[in-house]
């Protein structure tokens, strides 16, 4: 007997796309002035900026797009339609953010051996305006639902950024006061860290998602010992607890029950309490009455033995 529940609910698809696009609008825009003032500024923390900011256009563009694919329905052999296209995205976002801060690592290690002049005033005006700007991304961003990994992880790049600005708006503001221009790859350095924990977050949920592991916040043994403890169960086994894209978690499971138990009945009961204690509304349920002598399986209802 098999149950199948659809009810699971993902991000507004069109209010996710109208914050991708309006970020993606601002980022370009200032990402080609950004490009100008870095190389007139002498500046690798700008330039660093701006080659974030390219991730951060190439990021937004990419989850716009994969947004829009999970929109499309399941059709043939895509039985759950194109939802992992945003989980891809994510992992793509993580190993560009990778690679970007490595660069940045590269470069500034490089200028703390041998810093060139950095025009200060410039630097602390562009990081100033690219604040302003990375804050209304962010904005567009926040207002549109992070559930969906694919917006988190465009999300992630653009507050990177804004963090990234703050640090170098830190960055120009010492270098015109002390004059030494080592701040500035100082600053890049601490870009770069900020890049590398972003990148391993978005790389760690996107990697669990793809080798099928169980949502974060759900215990796939507190689960299979809550089935068992309901009334007329006797076991379970074949129990599979995983996520197809974030926020759509999904179980399969075989339930064994009492002889004579309603089947349906506890089923149903099954399915209300895996979705008000767990969160998981898509779940697969073949619920059979218990016969002879059971193998060993993972999750068994105690019982003493028969006397005699």
């Amino acid at each position: 007997m098999d149950s199948h529940q659809h009810s699971h609910s993902l991000a507004p698809a069109d209010a996710d796309r109208r914050a991708l696009a309006g970020a993606l609008v601002l980022i370009l825009a200032f990402m080609a002035g950004e490009v100008v003032f870095a190389i007139i500024a002498s500046s690798l923390a700008l330039l660093a900026d701006a080659g974030h900011m390219l991730t951060d256009a190439a990021a937004l563009g990419l989850a716009l797009f994969a947004a829009s694919m999970a929109a499309r329905p399941a059709r043939g052999r895509w039985t759950f339609g194109y939802k992992r296209v945003e989980v891809l995205a994510a992992q793509i976002n993580g190993l560009t953010l990778l690679v970007i801060g490595i660069w940045i690592v590269y470069g500034a290690v490089r200028r703390l051996i041998d810093p060139p002049e950095v025009e200060g005033t410039i630097v602390l005006v562009v990081a100033l305006v690219g604040i302003a700007v990375n804050l209304a991304a962010t904005s567009m961003l926040a207002r549109a639902s992070r559930s969906s990994i694919n917006v988190r992880g465009a999300f992630v790049h653009v507050l990177n950024d804004l963090a990234a600005f703050v640090g170098t708006a830190v960055a120009g503001a010492l270098i015109l006061v002390t004059g030494w221009n080592r701040f500035d790859p100082v600053a890049s350095l601490v870009v770069a860290a900020l890049i590398a924990w972003s990148s391993a977050g978005l790389l760690r949920e996107s990697t669990r998602i793809f080798l099928e592991g169980s949502p974060g916040d759900v215990d796939p043994d507190e689960v299979g010992r809550a089935i068992v403890a309901t009334d007329d169960v006797v076991e379970t086994h074949d129990l599979h607890v995983w996520t197809v894209t974030s926020g759509f978690p999904a179980l399969s499971a075989h339930v064994l029950v009492q002889p004579g138990a309603d089947c349906h009945a506890i089923r149903r009961r099954l399915e209300r309490m895996l979705t008000d204690r767990f969160g998981l509304d898509h779940t697969t349920l073949q619920v059979d009455h218990a016969q002879g002598t059971s193998t060993v399986v993972e999750f068994m209802r105690r019982s003493p033995l028969p006397r005699g």
